[in-house]
């Protein structure tokens, strides 16, 4: 393996060349978000990237943050490091049942979380971020029904925070967020009884109780900048310590480890290594390629999401 110093130098001429721009997500290794042009929430990526000139996207995330990188950029190539950078949530809500759905209820109006492929961002009727969920919910006339999808956990949060009871939730997970258990929680709560609590709303409701700050990952590390207190326990993907050492260093974080591997990474984010990114600017490869007319109706319901500022 070559040195991670000429890795580094081969990126960046390769950034270059292709006129790239690099974009990180808040849960890649430490290695690459030092890299990146910017860092930041898949949504918050994909309309940062507008804001550059050049040819190429390299998408440091899993393969549907890409997808609306390329819907929201169309005419500019994006790539990603590793093709099998998937999300369980992706998985868990195939188009085909989304189609299924709408014959069945024509009469529900479908509220689609940001972690959704890009075939079901097109069937929906507008999308919606962990930060701004309880906000698209809200806008939408309280008589109308909702499929709201496809994290059961963000929709059960949403549901609450709205007091909407004409809500069908999605039953999909995120195999981070919903793997962390309450009694965990509550252990290192008392391990730490100064430090106070942020979650994210992917998280189960129980761990959600014990919070005493639920917001997305780019609200969480704002957040945690601007609480007084100097002991912060973190119940999201620990990739976002990198972000939080540069804007609280004089804080002490925990992260909470998930049921499933006692720690709290994201196996689909871990996938991208600076290998990966140096071969997918040098061969442009993996590429995402949409159809058009897939990609007009996929920017819609963004669109819709958007106006709600």
């Amino acid at each position: 393996m070559a040195a991670v110093g000429t890795i580094t130098e081969e990126i960046l001429e390769l950034k270059r060349d292709r006129r790239a721009v690099l974009l990180a997500h808040h849960y890649q290794e430490r290695e690459i978000q030092e890299l990146a042009d910017v860092i930041g929430d898949s949504l918050e990526l994909a309309r940062k990237a507008q804001e550059f000139e050049g040819d190429v996207i390299a998408f440091c995330g899993v393969w549907f943050m890409a997808e609306t990188a390329k819907i929201l950029n169309p005419q500019r190539i994006v790539v990603v490091p590793d093709r099998e950078a998937g999300c369980s949530l992706v998985d868990s809500c195939p188009v085909e049942q989304v189609r299924a759905f709408r014959s069945r209820h024509p009469e529900y109006a479908v509220v689609s979380y940001i972690n959704t492929s890009a075939a079901v961002k097109a069937e929906s009727d507008i999308l919606c971020t962990s930060r701004n969920a309880v906000k698209v919910v809200q806008s939408i006339p309280a008589g109308k029904p909702i499929l709201f999808l496809p994290d059961i956990n963000l929709g059960t949060y949403v549901k609450q925070q709205t007091g909407r009871e004409n809500i069908k939730i999605w039953q999909g997970a995120c195999i981070v967020h919903a793997t962390f258990a309450a009694r965990r929680l509550a252990a290192l709560r008392t391990e730490h009884p100064a430090a106070l609590v942020a979650a994210h709303p992917e998280c189960p409701r129980d761990v959600l109780s014990q919070a005493d700050f639920i917001g997305s990952t780019s609200a969480i590390i704002s957040w945690c900048a601007q609480a007084p207190a100097r002991e912060i326990i973190v119940v999201t993907e620990s990739g976002v310590q990198y972000s939080l050492g540069k804007m609280s260093p004089d804080k002490q974080f925990y992260f909470l480890a998930n049921e499933n591997c006692n720690c709290s990474e994201c196996p689909y984010m871990k996938r991208n290594t600076l290998e990966k990114l140096r071969d997918c600017l040098r061969d442009l490869q993996p590429r995402v390629e949409l159809p058009e007319e897939l990609m007009e109706r996929a920017r819609l319901p963004v669109e819709r999401m958007l106006a709600l500022g």
